[in-house]
């Protein structure tokens, strides 16, 4: 596990009570989790918030981690918050401090694994690794996550023990009055199978029987035409890095960004501030329309008007030793490009 890691609360920006906790490490700078409608759980078919998610032996944390997004009912109810239908309090924000290589990315990397192995797996190749890395030190042990949600007004608990290699356990669990599973797939080594139960799930068992040891039985379920494994395998995650790290950032985004802060002036004020602040050599962020080349099909006649048309785009404003000078944005560094996309 990573040295000197630290308990950071997650404070109330309007009455500074604890807003649940995470594990991390202390840093010079901030990202920020919003997993209101858009990350990591984004509203599709249902899904309203994530409640909390926790993995162990995967990428540079060894230790089992909780990221806690709950909030007890004692604290007042603001805009950072929601109060759901099954009864809870989510914080739709929490942020994570700590140095370059201290694990914030990691930190995010299992969600990001979770929609691939949920909505994916069913297409990767039967003789294929699942992209799981275990701890370097711990690399003969499995990997667990687990993460809890509210989809169609219930809380859902998912459960996953699995190598590189092969699923050892899965599990999803529905509340009612309490936690009771809706399938349970376990290992059998002696009899190298599965030994798979389930309850209103809705999988035949002879399909069930036939997963494949590198695919999640949700992805499996869902080619067969399951609602449920359906809806679960289209929650969708948006940010900036997938299970291997940091996606890199290119124009098009900023480009569509950049569009729509020019259509909403209020969050483009509220942006261009913020990153002047967090950017140290960023005094203000403008947007201008620039040309762009046009795509031209194939076989069509390349005509004038078609050369160029007009895009949105950003750039960064800087003042260092009394000169001015603008960056386009693409050449601002990734992770303000990052906080620009997002």
């Amino acid at each position: 596990m990573n040295d000197n890691l630290v308990k950071y609360k997650n404070i109330c920006k309007d009455c500074g009570a604890n807003a649940g906790v995470v594990t991390c490490q202390p840093e010079k700078r901030m990202i920020s989790l919003n997993c209101d409608e858009k990350m990591p759980l984004n509203g599709i078919n249902g899904v309203k918030m994530l409640h909390k998610y926790a993995f162990s032996n995967f990428q540079s944390f060894y230790e089992r981690v909780e990221v806690d997004l709950r909030i007890d009912r004692k604290t007042a109810l603001t805009e950072w918050m929601r109060e759901l239908p099954t009864g809870e309090r989510v914080s739709k924000l929490m942020a994570i401090i700590g140095p370059n290589g201290g694990g914030k990315t990691a930190l995010l990397k299992p969600m990001a694994f979770m929609a691939w192995f949920f909505h994916d797996s069913f297409q990767i190749q039967p003789s294929a690794n699942m992209p799981v890395t275990p701890h370097l030190a711990h690399s003969d042990e499995p990997s667990e996550f687990e993460f809890v949600m509210d989809l169609d007004g219930m809380l859902w608990r998912y459960v996953l023990r699995c190598t590189p290699q092969r699923v050892l356990h899965e599990a999803l669990y529905r509340k009612k009055e309490r936690f009771n599973y809706v399938f349970i797939r376990d290992w059998n080594n002696e009899k190298s199978c599965y030994q798979i139960k389930q309850q209103e799930f809705g999988l035949v068992p002879q399909e069930a029987d036939k997963v494949r040891e590198n695919v999640s039985l949700v992805s499996w379920a869902a080619q067969y035409g399951v609602p449920l494994a359906q809806k679960l395998a289209n929650i969708g995650v948006t940010t900036n890095i997938n299970y291997l790290g940091r996606v890199v950032m290119n124009d098009n985004w900023i480009s569509a960004a950049a569009q729509h802060f020019a259509d909403h002036q209020k969050q483009f004020s509220r942006m261009s501030d913020l990153l002047s602040h967090w950017d140290f050599g960023l005094t203000a962020v403008e947007l201008r329309k620039i040309p762009a080349a046009q795509p031209i099909q194939p076989g069509m006649m390349m005509q004038p008007s078609q050369v160029q048309e007009d895009v949105m785009f950003a750039f960064g404003r800087h003042c260092t030793h009394g000169k001015e000078f603008i960056l386009p944005f693409n050449l601002e560094s990734s992770g303000t490009q990052g906080a620009f996309v997002l």
